[in-house]
């Protein structure tokens, strides 16, 4: 066998650096997350401890629901494993979420739980819940939602039914095996929580990763360059962009990442030739024939200004919404912040309120 196995870890291409934090470096990121902290982007102990009780009772709710759901239509004969899964994603899974953040949840059901159940049982439970205000059902959104706040939490939670009669006791949500014979919803709900845990699979130091990206993700919104329906990037895509960054700097201090993080920027080829992925796109798992991007195959996807790939199968460009305007603008940002960036001002943009 020649050569050594590459770390996953470290990307597709291996390290751009390999070295080592230098005091300097140290305090440099020390000073990064004393001004992190001047913005309130944690969340304190009370309020962690406050989602998590939340979270539980949720998740109470959830097998309450489905062992009700089974029983009634079984008649009571099925003696199954009645429960589900309760799964979190987005910035609280990814552990950079700040004070007031929402929380994006899935829960993942057997085949005899559908979403029509979901979205009639499921919602009057919830509805009638004392805790449970501000609900709101989208079940013909690209992917189906119930959003509520539950004890003063504002929760967003989807539905993944699963092609199994019971959903086991260990269920391994990165493995593409659960996308066997379900509907493309259910697809498209637990690819959320599918990337969002390979992402943190695929850092090598995920504390750097988090410190890199509640950074980023602050520099752009202050900048007015956040959000995936404005036509720039979303939290998805900054996270995968922070992490391809890790990859290349894996034992570097946070601080230095940051300001990589502009520099490889500045310098990125962008286009569909040289997407930015934490892995290797894979066609097919386990013969499954989603579609899976493909700029060589899909002319669609070859006219993606700024690619940006998401590591779970099928994977997806994340940043199908960037236009040349906004290209332009997102490239434009990158240039100052890379000489400026040791400052740490995160200024606003003229335009923009802080």
């Amino acid at each position: 066998m020649e050569g050594k196995l590459r770390n996953p870890k470290h990307g597709i291409t291996g390290p751009l650096s390999a070295a080592k934090p230098t005091e300097i470096d140290i305090q440099f990121t020390k000073a990064l997350e004393e001004e992190l902290h001047k913005h309130n982007l944690y969340e304190d102990e009370s309020m962690s401890q406050k989602r998590q009780s939340v979270l539980g009772r949720l998740t109470d709710l959830v097998n309450e629901w489905i062992s009700e759901t089974l029983e009634k239509k079984s008649g009571g004969s099925l003696l199954l494993h009645r429960k589900g899964h309760v799964f979190t994603f987005g910035s609280y899974r990814l552990g950079v979420h700040g004070k007031g953040a929402d929380c994006d949840t899935l829960c993942v059901g057997p085949r005899g739980v559908t979403r029509d159940d979901f979205f009639s049982t499921m919602l009057e439970k919830l509805q009638n819940h004392p805790l449970v205000t501000d609900i709101q059902a989208v079940p013909d959104a690209y992917v189906p939602v119930i959003k509520m706040k539950f004890d003063g939490i504002e929760i967003d939670l989807l539905y993944a039914q699963l092609a199994y009669a019971e959903v086991p006791e260990k269920f391994d949500i990165t493995d593409a095996i659960h996308l066997k014979n379900i509907d493309e919803k259910s697809v498209l709900s637990l690819n959320g929580c599918r990337v969002t845990d390979m992402i943190l699979q695929l850092v090598p130091n995920v504390d750097t990763f988090r410190t890199v990206l509640r950074a980023i993700k602050l520099w752009s919104k202050r900048r007015g360059i956040y959000g995936n329906v404005y036509g720039y990037l979303g939290g998805v895509s900054w996270a995968l962009l922070a992490a391809r960054i890790c990859q290349f700097f894996p034992n570097a201090a946070p601080g230095v990442v940051v300001n990589r993080f502009f520099l490889v920027c500045t310098r990125w080829i962008w286009n569909a030739s040289n997407p930015v992925k934490l892995n290797e796109i894979k066609d097919s798992e386990y013969g499954l024939t989603h579609k899976v991007w493909n700029p060589s195959i899909y002319p669609r996807d070859a006219l993606h200004l700024m690619p940006i790939i998401t590591p779970a199968y099928p994977a997806m460009n994340s940043t199908y919404n960037v236009s040349e305007s906004t290209k332009s603008v997102m490239v434009e940002e990158f240039l100052p912040y890379f000489c400026e960036i040791c400052i740490f001002k995160f200024e606003s943009h003229r335009n923009i309120e802080p």
